[in-house]
């Protein structure tokens, strides 16, 4: 499907923004070190029509904590990433990229705190952080800007209009607080997408994201319309080769809180690959965004899920991330599906 998007390096840098009020354009990274487990994600996202850029950084650490910032610092143009203390730099277009963020992390004791923001932020301890990681490419790209309106995108067109991603290897280091971890190497994937976008527009979706330490990996996606209309996508990345997906079948196992606890895929490639992934989320930062609208709120969930990967017995960590529209009621709108 790669021939369908047009993706050239100079995507790798900050386009100029459209006229919408709410463009965006982001940059996403995730990586784990397979000794430790250690590792997380980070995202800028450059909303320049308004003012700002959402700042996320969120860590797992081994003993279940979760260190984390959520910021929306100003901006007062799109010509780069780098705002709050987190940044990116292009080392090479498409093969190399540095990410780096230097500032506070809140350390939150109980993930499920997360789920009451207002309250956490104003009690939560805080520490000093320093995480750079030097992420180099170990697959092609996937994605770009469609070459024509009819054609859907990986999100959908009202949430990102142009969009690619690819896996990565991570050296570099987290420090947070007197602890430190080196990636000796780390694992991960990362994506940059730009357009406009309101992340309620997404009814709900799964996305599961891993890379492994045998040069394998997968980007398996799940997204589902306002009648329940899925439509499924993805890679799995094998021998340096990203091969589409033609179709699989995931099946979750979910706790009282109708968090995701472990999953079992099974896929096929168009070119007949096959492959049974198991995983077991190890730790869950249950997030969300909220807006308003025509008077009302809109409310999603987006649980974002450390999680154990295993791949004909191969282990790798990697991420799950579950998003879906919150009910008034507080039905979730993908739930259990």
């Amino acid at each position: 499907m790669a021939h369908k998007y047009l993706l050239a390096a100079a995507d790798e840098y900050a386009h100029p923004p459209g006229p919408e009020l709410n463009f965006n354009e982001s940059v996403y990274v995730n990586a784990f070190d397979q000794e430790t487990g250690v590792g997380g994600w980070m995202r800028l996202g450059n909303r320049v029509n308004e003012g700002y850029a959402e700042l996320s950084a969120v860590f797992y650490l081994p003993d279940g904590r979760i260190a984390a910032q959520f910021a929306r610092p100003r901006i007062a143009d799109n010509n780069g990433f780098d705002a709050g203390g987190l940044r990116f730099d292009v080392i090479e277009p498409l093969r190399q990229l540095r990410a780096r963020y230097d500032g506070e992390l809140m350390l939150v004791e109980r993930p499920d705190d997360l789920r009451h923001p207002a309250g956490l932020f104003a009690s939560a301890p805080r520490v000093q952080a320093s995480v750079d990681w030097l992420l180099q490419t170990i697959s092609p790209q996937q994605g770009g800007l469609p070459i024509s309106d009819h054609q859907q995108t990986m999100y959908g067109r009202d949430f990102s209009l142009g969009h690619f991603n690819q896996h990565v290897r991570a050296s570099g280091h987290v420090r947070i607080g007197h602890q430190a971890w080196a990636f000796s190497p780390g694992w991960g994937w990362r994506d940059h997408s730009w357009g406009p976008r309101w992340w309620t527009n997404i009814v709900w979706y799964r996305l599961l994201l891993c890379a492994f330490p045998d040069g394998r990996g997968f980007m398996i996606h799940k997204i589902a319309d306002d009648i329940n209309r899925a439509r499924r996508s993805g890679v799995l990345l094998v021998d340096g080769i990203y091969h589409e997906i033609a179709d699989f079948d995931l099946t979750v196992d979910w706790t009282d809180a109708k968090d995701p606890a472990r999953l079992r895929v099974t896929v096929v490639t168009e070119d007949g690959v096959r492959a049974v992934i198991h995983g077991e989320i190890l730790s869950l930062a249950p997030l969300r965004n909220k807006r308003e609208e025509h008077g009302r709120t809109l409310l999603s969930r987006i649980a974002e899920g450390h999680t154990r990967f295993t791949w004909d017995g191969v282990v790798g960590h990697g991420m799950t991330e579950f998003i879906e529209r919150v009910s008034e009621d507080g039905g979730l709108a993908g739930y259990p599906l």
